[in-house]
């Protein structure tokens, strides 16, 4: 069963979703791929680890790094699951390539090669924005492409972090 909360942020409303596991959707109202991973049957009632992310939020859109995790529970392929483990990886303020994603999955299975493309598509359908940093990840030589919530909330996100592009 999931259950589901509402938060205002500075950038607009914000959907999140989560099950007994953690935390599975964190959207922007509107953006693309809005609640796609959300089971028909959800419940809108407020738990503990909303409270969380709701902390976790508001530290971060202070211009904060929080300094503590949020119990996730990824909905997606193996494939997506490797990419968005690795997106939890770019530190704060940080900013990854496709490439670099590809090239890193690449190492860990053990191949030549993995397409920045696939990677892309992943990305794309990160569901839980923000706490898996999908907006950290720019093509080559850091432009800025694709975000499901949008390019001027990518460019807010990563202006708030002072990211290094």
């Amino acid at each position: 069963m999931q259950y589901t909360s509402r938060y205002q942020s500075p950038l607009g409303g914000v959907f999140l979703a989560a099950d007994e596991l953690g935390l599975t959707g964190l959207w922007f109202e509107g953006q693309k791929y809005f609640a796609l991973y959300l089971d028909r049957g959800h419940e809108e009632k407020e738990l503990p680890l909303f409270d969380l992310v709701k902390s976790w939020l508001d530290i971060y859109f202070s211009g904060q790094n929080p300094n503590f995790t949020v119990p996730l529970h990824f909905t997606g392929t193996d494939f997506q699951r490797e990419v968005w483990e690795i997106l939890c990886e770019i530190p704060y303020g940080k900013t990854m390539t496709y490439g670099e994603i590809a090239r890193r999955l690449a190492e860990q299975r053990g191949v030549k090669h993995m397409s920045a493309q696939a990677v892309g598509g992943a990305v794309g359908h990160n569901a839980i924005s923000i706490i898996v940093p999908c907006h950290r990840v720019v093509g080559a030589r850091g432009s800025l492409t694709g975000y499901a919530g949008g390019i001027d909330k990518k460019k807010m996100l990563l202006a708030l972090e002072k990211a290094d592009l």
